[in-house]
């Protein structure tokens, strides 16, 4: 099983419990997209102020793989979260090496000197997976897929 397949199953369990969650009844009715904009700002910003493990691939590089035509740097929060990863992908028997990086790190300094477009999955292999692609207001304009070397 490729990783797209792996990254669907998986988002789709995570969305399965969630619409099985009890719904809550709330006395002020909130804007959903301004709800799901400000959720994306608060996971964004603890991304960035975190240190976040990064794999090596077989060169000394970071890790990176393909999903929807985009390359993407894979972090995790720790390494169960790691390990939870590589068994996925059936190689827990396999050593993996990371480097700790600081996730604004990888935004503002190491996608911009990469010579592809790439984003980041942050914890790939769990339900709490999020993805930060390349776009303006999560890396630098000048390495956004929307920003100015795009125009």
């Amino acid at each position: 099983m490729g990783f797209d397949e792996e990254w669907a199953q998986l988002r789709a369990g995570a969305a399965g419990r969630a619409a099985a969650a009890p719904a809550v009844v709330a006395a002020i009715e909130v804007d959903p997209v301004t709800a799901a904009r400000e959720a994306a700002t608060a996971r964004l910003a603890d991304f960035r102020s975190r240190v976040v493990l990064v794999p090596s691939d077989d060169r000394g590089g970071l890790w990176t793989t393909q999903l929807g035509g985009l390359d993407w740097i894979c972090a995790f929060s720790d390494e169960e979260t790691l390990s939870r990863f590589a068994v996925a992908r059936d190689e827990a028997a396999q050593e993996w090496t990371y480097r700790r990086v600081i996730g604004a790190r990888l935004l503002d300094e190491v996608i911009p000197a990469l010579d592809f477009p790439c984003g980041v999955a942050l914890d790939a292999a769990g339900p709490e997976g999020i993805v930060f692609p390349p776009m303006r207001g999560i890396v630098p304009d000048a390495a956004a897929l929307d920003g100015e070397a795009a125009a």
